[in-house]
């Protein structure tokens, strides 16, 4: 079989599946069961439980249920709106007033949550409310939240940076740390870009001390450390348990399980019933994700067994495009993907295929591992389908075409965050070479 009628057959037997409502998991995995029985027979099933078993036996796979449900303590805990309340207080002097915060916000929430869904959901289920009250422009409200979501897969910890590392072995902790800088760089081009948006018009962001107000009789400083100080502090030490060596990052994500838990019961709304939620919470989510990884074994195995993987490798090669036309067909390719699946699903599809392809074009793994995530990013606000548009679409009364709007702007910046790291790789690998790892 050809390598492009193989390729051809292997995604759209995958589409189809989808198009059909298979459910992803089983749709990854049909598909890559088709591919081994058309290339290699069903004698090839013999391996598959060896590799499934060696795939998914993994301690670097056990931080995800943890970073989640140190994510669901906080989340069902009722403790979203407390943070929006003490960025609100602390940003409200920058010109764009609560679109600030929702920035702001989404960056703080990715450093806690790993997931660009629950950052969106959790900021715009705060946040648009108060936005849509004071007179703000809908659609640049609404796009601040949906694309400062996407950085909940970027800012660390990343649940789909830990899916890469667990598929290509690299150091998950060296790959959370690539994040941070281009992450926060990204948030800043963000906030830089409402500013001049609310200086130019300043009738987008309504003047005034509205951030004050979301609660009455705001106690100054005193009141916004005790919004923000708890949080980071479990930032603080979660990311700094990875950077300096102490520990790894199931161990960092244990920590933060005991620390969001104190949180929890300490300044938010948790009892029995609260607790039940998290926990249930966190096992769908979990399993979910993992079904998802599970499946991609499968897929994975396939690639590897019908050489798929070398054989797409050879193929760019014999193209000589360049590193910035390899960023660029990606791009394309990521884009049309991200209108279809989610992030991780997007990750364990294409990964056994691509990877193999980086040593091609001389590519550092760790450094990949950041452009990945960016142009995954960019398909979950690709309209009409990212999966953030919709996540926005179920917490407000507007239209979709209101959140496209306001987001566009923003797919450009994430544009640029691509090519910033594409010519400046530094900024994605300089604290992973200074950091200790266990």
């Amino acid at each position: 079989m050809s390598l492009i009628v193989e390729a051809l057959f292997l995604f759209g037997a995958f589409l189809v599946l989808l198009l059909l409502g298979v459910w992803v998991p089983l749709a990854i995995g049909l598909a890559g069961l088709f591919n081994l029985w058309l290339t290699s027979g069903f004698g090839s099933f013999q391996g598959m439980a060896l590799a499934l078993w060696g795939g998914t036996n993994s301690f670097t796979l056990t931080a995800i249920p943890l970073f989640i449900l140190m994510a669901e303590f906080l989340l069902q805990a009722g403790l979203s709106f407390r943070v929006y309340r003490g960025l609100a207080r602390l940003v409200k002097r920058l010109p764009g007033g609560l679109l600030q915060t929702n920035i702001v916000g989404c960056a703080i929430f990715a450093a806690i949550t790993g997931s660009s869904v629950a950052t969106a959901a959790s900021i715009g289920t705060v946040g648009i409310p108060e936005l849509l009250k004071r007179d703000y422009d809908r659609s640049l409200s609404v796009g601040t939240i949906a694309a400062g979501g996407t950085l909940g897969i970027l800012i660390p910890p990343s649940i789909a940076m830990i899916i890469y590392g667990s598929f290509t072995n690299l150091s998950v902790a060296k790959l959370f740390m690539a994040g941070l800088l281009p992450g926060i760089v990204l948030a800043l081009l963000f906030m830089l870009y409402v500013g001049v948006r609310a200086l130019i018009n300043p009738a987008l962001a309504p003047s005034g001390d509205e951030p004050g107000e979301i609660e009455a009789g705001d106690q100054g400083v005193l009141a916004t450390l005790n919004d923000l100080l708890p949080f980071a502090v479990l930032i603080g030490l979660v990311l700094g348990s990875l950077y300096f060596g102490y520990a790894t990052p199931t161990e960092s994500a244990a920590l933060g399980c005991v620390l969001s838990a104190i949180i929890a019961w300490t300044w938010g709304d948790m009892n029995r019933a609260v607790l039940t939620r998290v926990f249930r919470r966190t096992i769908s989510v979990s399993a979910s994700i993992l079904a998802i990884v599970f499946a991609a074994y499968i897929f994975s195995y396939s690639v590897s067994l019908s050489g798929l993987g070398s054989d797409v490798a050879t193929w760019l090669g014999g193209l000589e495009l360049s590193r910035l036309e390899f960023i660029i067909l990606l791009f394309v390719f990521y884009t049309l993907l991200g209108c279809l699946v989610d992030s991780i699903s997007m990750i364990v599809m294409t990964i056994p295929v691509l990877y193999p392809v980086l040593g091609v074009y001389g590519f550092d793994g760790i450094w990949f591992g950041v452009i990945l995530v960016l142009l995954i990013e960019l398909g979950q606000i690709t309209p009409p389908m990212g999966l953030n548009l919709f996540v926005i679409q179920g917490v407000w009364d507007g239209r979709l075409g209101e959140i496209v709007r306001g987001v566009l702007p923003f797919y450009g910046l994430i544009i640029l965050m691509i090519l910033i790291v594409t010519l400046l790789p530094s900024l994605a690998l300089w604290l992973p070479s200074h950091m200790t790892v266990r």
